[in-house]
């Protein structure tokens, strides 16, 4: 047999269930006490920095007046708040900060207001983090870190670089989308230590890592372009910055963030996380929505009734708007009257009666031209008349935006609103800055829409949000605390780089969906007869999977996908456990590629494997991670149908036995540790 993780050399021995350790802990208590002060006492190294004047502020930050305050926000988490007052100009810079008790996790965001009569000096350069990191004697200095969504088989791909004396890496994403080629997430080990550095910021942001000759590493990491003057009373945030302090085992530490973006850093819609989702569309079969109507909806929703495919929402795209058969007439946020005499009402109140919701996909911030947005107002529009970005710093566009949407959710009984965001706004952004106010027009429309979907949220509490950008080109961290990628990527459906999407996505983001397939590449729009096949639809699950079935053809073999959804709600659950990847990532078509999901608390989890269409190997141990190794588990292959009866330890050291003579073939288990 061969032993895929001999292949990994990257992946950490077989370990005991993740823990947080009192040790790292401190580590997260100490870099609180050092960077965010004490009570009343400034900070002996604040962890941002920024050129004011033309002057460093480690030149002067420390003789300026200084505020220190303390105060709980809940059982786990304390907000410290510092603020340096120039009084000269009146420039007032506060850093809120956040500790985290139950995580070695701290935040903090950045805030800059002019509290004085004038126009302040020119403030630029800001960086939200900058702090040095030592290791010791031995050993060398690895960055973990991952590509961002690219419409491609290595979107989210890990990648791992070591920085050795005066190495220098830069990230920065392509045109204003955060994650559109860049992953603002970063894994920093070294011998016994690590840190996890994490930008929040829905726009041009931009890491550096910087090593010098001996034992320190620099971090850097802000909004990419910042020079500016402030008017009087007017006040910007910067991005928001998270730490996670570990003690060297990357790939735990990994798990560590997972809990704690579940515990603190996922939108909890009616209290409770998003669930393993069934969402379906009749996209591929009418252009989108462009070719669909009323009585094609809800012919669609009848006939996955009929074949009991169960769903939990029902999902209309794009087109449902005036568009006149064309792309991209995005601007007229109407519903079509043509096709829709009675809005989506008849649509909603079907589906709602039979125990499914609705989704509908938006696209407020891209506006083409000759819509009723450009037509009636094009100074909310950065590229006028002529179309371009919504600007979401205008508050006038805001509120429209606001109460215009509020009233489709409501009127249209639309349950989860989903929004696109299919163009790169960094030239609009930039393209109206003023020389003394580069960066501002970013600043402006980045608060401005989360401050939109903070309103959105208020207003419908028990509503999930669907984050889309191109797919998943706008996956930073301020994004995820209000929403979850549904459609993770436009990449779709081809069964090799599905799987690697959900290998790279899983060591970040604990909930994300993608499209969903009965054959493999089925091709896109129009209809057929295809087969039903395991592999591909195994390739192509995740937390929350997206049908898209032709519905109209009846001899579609619908027992084995009945079959194949059952078996996918025995795996759903364990999608919140930990992850640990068991084979290197690998875009190759004669590799394997296997992953587990483990949740100690209950002794539960699941691994998913994958022999690819090349591979020449039958069959593999893969050794798992976080069991109890003195524990009986039994390990049922839901494909197959058989049980066995296997130790902790020996899964965890000589690895769980999978055979797979066929090539492609799919492997899924659930695991349960016996009582």
């Amino acid at each position: 047999m061969m032993t895929l993780l001999a292949l990994a050399p990257m992946l950490c021995a077989a370990g005991p269930a993740m823990m947080v350790t009192p040790e790292e802990i401190a580590r997260a208590s100490q870099w609180v006490a050092d960077h965010l002060g004490g009570l009343g006492e400034a900070p002996t190294a604040p962890p941002f920095s920024f050129t004011y004047d033309g002057r460093a502020s480690t030149e002067f930050l420390a003789t300026w007046e200084f505020e220190h305050a303390s105060r709980p926000l809940d059982t786990f988490r304390t907000e410290r708040t510092l603020i340096y007052s120039d009084p000269e100009t009146g420039l007032a810079v506060r850093c809120v900060g956040v500790a985290y008790r139950d995580f070695p996790t701290v935040e903090w965001t950045l805030h800059f207001k002019n509290m004085g009569t004038t126009d302040t000096p020119i403030i630029e350069a800001i960086q939200a983090i900058d702090m040095d990191v030592a290791r010791g004697e031995a050993g060398e200095f690895s960055l973990h870190h991952h590509n961002g969504d690219g419409h491609h088989e290595h979107s989210y791909a890990p990648l791992d670089t070591t920085l050795g004396p005066k190495a220098v890496q830069r990230f920065a994403p392509n045109g204003g989308r955060p994650t559109n080629g860049a992953w603002p997430y970063f894994n920093l080990e070294w011998p016994g230590g690590g840190l996890i550095v994490v930008v929040g910021w829905p726009g041009q942001w931009s890491a550096k890592f910087t090593r010098d000759e001996g034992q320190r590493l620099r971090v850097r990491a802000g909004q990419q372009r910042t020079h500016f003057t402030l008017h009087p009373g007017e006040e910007v945030r910067g991005p928001l910055v998270v730490l996670q302090f570990h003690d060297g085992d990357w790939i735990r530490a990994q798990n560590v963030w997972r809990r704690w973006m579940m515990a603190h850093s996922m939108p909890r819609p009616g209290g409770e996380l998003p669930p393993p989702q069934i969402r379906a569309s009749s996209s591929r079969a009418y252009m989108e929505m462009i070719q669909a109507d009323e009585e094609k909806q809800i012919m669609f929703i009848d006939r996955y009734l009929e074949e009991k495919l169960p769903l939990d929402y029902w999902w209309m795209d794009a087109g449902w708007y005036p568009c006149g058969g064309e792309w991209p007439k995005v601007g007229t946020w109407e519903v079509d009257p043509e096709r829709f005499p009675k809005g989506f009402r008849p649509i909603s109140d079907h589906a709602h009666a039979n125990g499914v919701k609705i989704l509908v996909w938006f696209e407020p911030e891209r506006v083409a031209a000759g819509t009723w947005l450009t037509d009636n107002h094009p100074e909310w529009i950065l590229g006028g008349a002529g179309g371009g970005l919504l600007n979401l710093g205008d508050p006038e566009a805001r509120q429209w935006l606001t109460d215009h949407v509020d009233t489709l959710i409501t009127g249209q009984g639309i349950d989860l609103y989903r929004q696109d965001f299919n163009m790169d706004p960094l030239g609009h952004w930039r393209g109206n800055d003023a020389e003394d106010r580069q960066g501002i027009t970013e600043i402006k429309h980045v608060t401005g829409y989360l401050a939109y979907w903070d309103e959105l949220r208020r207003r419908h509490p028990d509503m999930l949000i669907d984050a889309c950008a191109s797919g998943g080109r706008r996956l930073d961290l301020e994004t995820l605390r209000r929403a979850v990628p549904l459609w993770r990527s436009d990449y779709a459906y081809i069964s090799l780089g599905m799987q690697c999407l959900t290998y790279g996505l899983s060591f970040w983001v604990p909930h994300h969906g993608t499209g969903t397939v009965a054959c493999e590449n089925p091709g896109y729009y129009g209809s057929g007869h295809t087969p039903v096949e395991a592999y591909a639809f195994w390739s192509t699950v995740a937390p929350s999977i997206a049908c898209g079935f032709d519905m109209r053809v009846r001899d579609l073999d619908y027992d084995a996908l009945r079959d194949l959804f059952a078996k996918w709600k025995r795996l759903a659950p364990n999608y919140y456990g930990d992850f640990y990847p068991l084979t290197a990532h690998s875009v190759s078509d004669d590799a394997w590629i296997a992953w587990q999901f483990n949740r100690p608390e209950t002794g539960e989890g699941a691994v998913q494997v994958f022999r690819r269409a090349d591979s020449v190997y039958e069959s593999a141990r893969l050794p798992l991670r976080g069991l109890d190794a003195s524990g009986a588990y039994t390990v049922t292959d839901i494909e197959q149908g058989t049980e066995s009866v296997l130790s902790g330890g020996e899964l965890m050291e000589r690895g769980l036995p999978i055979a797979l003579p066929q090539k492609p073939q799919a492997a899924v288990l659930v695991y349960r540790r016996n009582q």
